[in-house]
């Protein structure tokens, strides 16, 4: 699992939450482990009973109006129950002022003490949306990863199969190369997968005898994005007679990822087979499935419905008469 402490958080996000650290700067090294926060208000009136210490603490409006109807003693006293365990830090929001007894208490357990401009629900949301990003399980896959027609295509196969050529082609053909050779695969919230490239490798594609391609100095910026939704696995496979092929589309495959069901489409190759437009047929499959049209299932409908109207009577039958 991926770790970020607190230093890391405010050097990395801290612009785009509108962070800025006021006290407690000796704990910068805790770590975040959690994408949720925690609004303490239970805590600071004694109730410690579900207090998830172990998540950001976030005191709002409400909390910092809790603490402010105190006397300072009080005050201190109900701040001391949150200090007492290892939080990773405080941030005050709705862009309220720390007082002393925060600033002291943070600096004395080294946790650290954030303010922001931000609302509590906005800081929430934006903590969140963030960190889920940062935390979402990784893993890494060979292959190519192609946006075609809107439809994030990841074209596996074995070495030499010819995965980047077709990715070239397609982006000869207009659509956009997110990753070759190597992919980073994320799963975000919800069985999203997410492709990207290592960034050393971004924007660059190999071509077996002719080296590496640099696709948006090439094709202009078009021709690249930065990351894209892992929508179908196109599986690239040497033709063999020996084996029976899909015909019909009827029978939906699927490959796990990360114990992410992702529709696989096979498609067996051979000399002279245009993949290109295979490629760009199957994401327009799939948008149509997307909006409710199965073409297979169409087509066994009208099978189905036309076997049922033919009668018996309707077959001609000639009979050789001698």
């Amino acid at each position: 699992m991926r770790t970020l402490s607190i230093g890391q958080w405010v050097e990395v996000f801290g612009g785009k939450l509108a962070l800025k650290v006021e006290a407690g700067h000796k704990g910068l090294d805790r770590l975040i482990t959690s994408s949720e926060i925690h609004r303490p208000m239970g805590a600071l009136t004694g109730f410690v009973g579900l207090f998830t210490f172990d998540r950001v603490q976030v005191l709002g409006n409400t909390e910092i109006l809790f603490l402010d109807g105190l006397s300072e003693q009080a005050r201190r006293e109900a701040l001391e129950v949150i200090y007492q365990f290892d939080i990773p830090c405080v941030v005050i929001t709705d862009d309220n002022r720390s007082s002393p007894v925060m600033r002291d208490l943070a600096d004395q357990k080294g946790i650290p003490l954030l303010q922001t401009r931000f609302s509590t629900t906005k800081f929430a949301h934006l903590f969140s949306l963030y960190m889920d990003d940062f935390f979402a399980p990784q893993t890494t896959l060979h292959g190519s990863l192609v946006d075609v027609n809107g439809i994030g295509l990841l074209f596996i196969g074995k070495s030499a199969i010819g995965k980047s050529e077709v990715a070239l082609d397609l982006v000869e053909r207009g659509h956009r190369l997110v990753a070759d050779d190597v992919v980073i695969v994320s799963r975000k919230t919800q069985g999203i997968l997410v492709g990207t490239s290592p960034e050393m490798l971004r924007t660059f594609l190999e071509i077996r005898g002719l080296g590496i391609l640099d696709v948006r100095n090439m094709f202009g910026i078009r021709a690249f994005r930065i990351q894209k939704r892992i929508e179908i696995v196109v599986k690239l496979v040497e033709w063999d007679d020996s084996l029976d092929y899909e015909r019909t589309g009827l029978e939906d495959h699927y490959a796990s990822i990360m114990d992410v069901e992702i529709p696989l489409v096979t498609v067996p190759i051979y000399p002279g087979k245009n993949i290109t437009v295979i490629a760009e047929a199957i994401a327009l499959n799939h948008q149509l499935k997307l909006q409710g049209y199965h073409t297979a299932q169409e087509f066994n409908r009208r099978q189905m419905e036309y076997m049922k109207k033919k009668r018996p009577s309707d077959v001609q039958i000639r009979v050789d008469v001698e």
